[in-house]
């Protein structure tokens, strides 16, 4: 007799912010046995209306006040909070406070000192804070992550990052972006910071930092350019480049390990952890130990919808966080290193510990760096 399997139970979500989230929308209506839409919430009112008419979804507001009364009286359980920046932390609070399991878009906090304050306050929350990495569900990375569970690419040399990306004019209109108080960085944080993070993600924490910053491109308060070297806790060096000025858009991760080479060939700019990755061995017997590693990797959902599906198994089966706060704190403090060698023009060290001149806020002081080369 075939055992029935048993239904899973879904989760009823609201998405804030419809910028981005029109991703985030998307990515749970591709899972509809997993999550049930119930609200979506922007303050533009016809904004809100068209998104979800377009989902099916039976409620929209400009009020995140009322999806908090919603959750009181248990007709919601998670907020996918994707609205500017500067608004994270207030709504995080909030949303925790009312007893909900929160989502929240890059970059997750300000500062140190607020990723610490909102760490506090999950620990005292009913609900968890789930951060979105959701790069780091693309086959070619997981592969990579697969064939390090098998002893694979076990003593890192180097590893380079490219994010090639371009930003006109008519992107810097919407009125937050471009600026310290509200978007509160540059290419650094709002663009580069997911392909970032998979460095750490593949070869640990981060020991130093050493930046150049540049704003070339547009006439903005942040940078649009720049150059960084690292040195890993694990003794590899790595090289982080990043423009928005670019004419063809790339985004490129190469690891270079004892035994191998690893590298992205996505064509999607915005999907670099995607299929193909291309994996070299040293030998062709390493090659060979490689295709049969890999021959036992099993692909799972990618992107928003991989990272979803483990929030929900997370949630209602108790696994393993897929993107930690920590994981966020540490993207955070590479952020604030950065900045803080650029303005600087010194070497960092991490970790970044409460009581640094950059622990409240990685902002320059005079709102520019002191070796800004600026557009125009």
């Amino acid at each position: 007799m075939v055992q029935k399997l048993q239904k899973l139970q879904k989760l009823r979500v609201a998405v804030v912010g419809l910028g981005v989230g029109k991703g985030h929308l998307q990515a749970y209506a591709a899972i509809p046995d997993l999550y049930d839409i119930a609200a979506v919430c922007d303050l533009d009112t016809a904004k809100a209306s068209a998104a979800a008419a377009e989902f099916g979804v039976p409620w929209h507001t400009t009020q995140f006040s009322e999806l908090l009364e919603s959750a009181e009286q248990g007709k919601l359980d998670i907020v996918d909070i994707c609205t500017p920046p500067y608004t994270h932390r207030a709504l995080i609070e909030q949303a925790l406070a009312a007893g909900l399991h929160v989502v929240c878009e890059k970059p997750l906090v300000g500062s140190l000192a607020e990723a610490d304050a909102i760490a506090a306050a999950q620990k005292v929350a009913k609900g968890t804070l789930f951060p979105i990495f959701q790069y780091r569900f693309g086959h070619g990375l997981q592969k990579l992550k697969h064939l390090q569970s098998k002893g694979f690419a076990h003593t890192p040399f180097l590893t380079t990052i490219e994010t090639s990306w371009r930003r006109d004019a008519d992107y810097y209109e919407v009125q937050w972006r471009g600026k310290w108080a509200t978007e509160m960085g540059g290419c650094c944080l709002t663009q580069a910071l997911h392909a970032h993070d998979m460095l750490s993600y593949v070869n640990g924490p981060v020991k130093t930092v050493f930046a150049h910053l540049a704003t070339r491109v547009n006439p903005i308060e942040v940078e649009d350019c720049a150059a960084i070297s690292i040195g890993m806790e694990n003794g590899s060096v790595a090289t982080l480049s990043v423009t928005l000025g670019a004419a063809e858009e790339l985004s490129r991760l190469r690891f270079m390990f004892s035994d191998l080479t690893v590298e992205s060939r996505s064509t999607e700019p915005y999907r670099p952890g995607k299929d193909p990755w291309h994996f070299q061995g040293k030998t062709p017997a390493i090659d060979a130990a490689i295709s049969a590693a890999l021959a036992d990797f099993v692909p799972a959902l990618e992107s928003f919808e991989g990272e979803f599906a483990l929030i929900h198994a997370t949630v209602t089966g108790g696994a393993p966080t897929p993107v930690s706060l920590h994981d966020a704190r540490q993207s955070l403090e590479l952020i604030t290193a950065i900045y803080h060698s650029a303005e600087t023009g010194t070497q960092v060290s991490l970790p970044i510990p409460p009581g640094h001149a950059k622990y409240n806020s990685w902002a320059p002081t005079g709102g520019s760096f002191n070796k800004v080369a600026h557009h125009g």
